[in-house]
């Protein structure tokens, strides 16, 4: 008679930090530890997984099964919906088994992470699987403290805002808070410096791409990056 599972697995998404791996948190750590199963995203088959490499210290890949998760770059809506549903069944074939995952992410787990939609999948195929978020330090509390920046004191309003070209409303952003964090800010950063540069607040600038990470990289005059590739985990800090 086949051995009978008794209860299902957790699905554990952990944040790992934003680069540094002692910023993992000692939950984080323990759940990595524990569970059998590492699930890590990353962006194509072969490719290097940034969460992964960030914990890569603290897990022993001869002792685990180590689950690389594709997530397509692409806004075609029957492609994504299906490679989102191929990757709830891999990460079902275990939890079903009574196998805990713990799927590691960089920064916080909700907080623009991929963890929020796959949570939103899993769900949606298998309700009773019980879906746990480990908080992590989030690259914007990574990045003001790398560089120096408080983010908001008192009653100060803070915004955090992924860039995009619709100047008129990273304009408004600025405007109504009195620091914003931009996200993803490589693919809009010439548009934001003339924005930045008509509002008089260039001065008033940071950037940072891979937060605490050993490639850190930290820019007090951001019109220097005018025309400079930049990697896609960069964010800028505006604080009036």
């Amino acid at each position: 008679m086949a051995e009978t599972v008794e209860r299902l697995g957790t699905l554990y998404g952990i944040g790992a930090g934003p680069g540094d791996p002692e910023l993992l948190t000692m939950k984080g750590f323990r759940l990595l530890r524990e569970s059998p199963v590492i699930a890590y995203p990353k962006k194509r088959m072969g490719s290097r997984s940034y969460a992964l490499d960030i914990v890569e210290a603290y897990v022993n890949p001869e002792e685990k099964t180590m689950l690389g998760l594709v997530f397509p770059m692409t806004r075609d809506p029957e492609v994504l919906r299906r490679e989102w549903d191929h990757t709830a069944a891999l990460l079902l074939e275990h939890l079903r088994a009574g196998r805990d995952v713990a799927f590691v992410t960089e920064g916080d787990p909700l907080l623009y992470s991929t963890f929020i939609h796959m949570a939103r999948v899993l769900h949606h195929h298998a309700p009773d699987v019980r879906v746990v978020a480990v908080p992590g330090v989030s690259s914007v509390n990574g990045g003001a403290a790398r560089l120096g920046l408080p983010l908001a004191d008192g009653d100060e309003v803070v915004a955090i805002v992924p860039a995009t070209r619709d100047m008129a409303k990273m304009r408004a952003a600025i405007e109504g808070h009195d620091c914003v964090v931009f996200l993803k800010v490589a693919k809009v950063m010439d548009p934001l410096i003339d924005l930045l540069d008509e509002m008089g607040l260039l001065q008033r600038a940071r950037v940072i791409s891979r937060a605490t990470s050993g490639e850190e990289e930290i820019w007090e005059d951001v019109r220097a990056l005018r025309g400079v590739p930049l990697n896609y985990l960069t964010l800028m800090v505006v604080k009036r």
